[in-house]
């Protein structure tokens, strides 16, 4: 079954192992599956079984260095992820800016320290 772009980036993403390979990937460049692996208590199969999510979702790319596959992290389709929620972005902060207008709106107003004429 054919999947959208969109879809499959959020699928890739709702995984913490797979969003901690990302953020590996983005500090430091390209890495290995043994390399990726390392900071985790999961087996290397399981490891290969992220890359493949990730893989299909576009969000890195596996080379071919003699025997390594290194991994290297492939931003774009997080630039459509980020233009959809970017239009939520945008509601939350027409929603926090009407929020504020009403609380201020139902703040008493503050008495004004009168000052003294002292020009007599």
């Amino acid at each position: 079954m054919a999947t959208d772009t969109l879809s499959a980036t959020f699928a890739a993403l709702a995984d913490p192992t797979r969003r901690a390979i990302l953020a590996r990937l983005a500090d430091g460049g390209s890495a290995t599956v043994s390399q990726l692996a390392e900071p985790f208590d999961i087996s290397l199969p399981a490891i290969s079984r992220h890359l493949k999510v990730l893989e299909a979702a576009g969000l890195i790319n596996r080379g071919r260095d003699a025997q390594y596959r290194p991994c290297t992290l492939d931003a774009t389709p997080l630039s459509a992820a980020d233009d959809w929620i970017e239009r939520y972005r945008v509601f939350w902060s027409r929603s926090f800016d009407r929020l504020d207008a009403q609380l201020a709106r139902r703040q008493p107003a503050r008495p004004t320290a009168h000052r003294e004429d002292t020009r007599k």
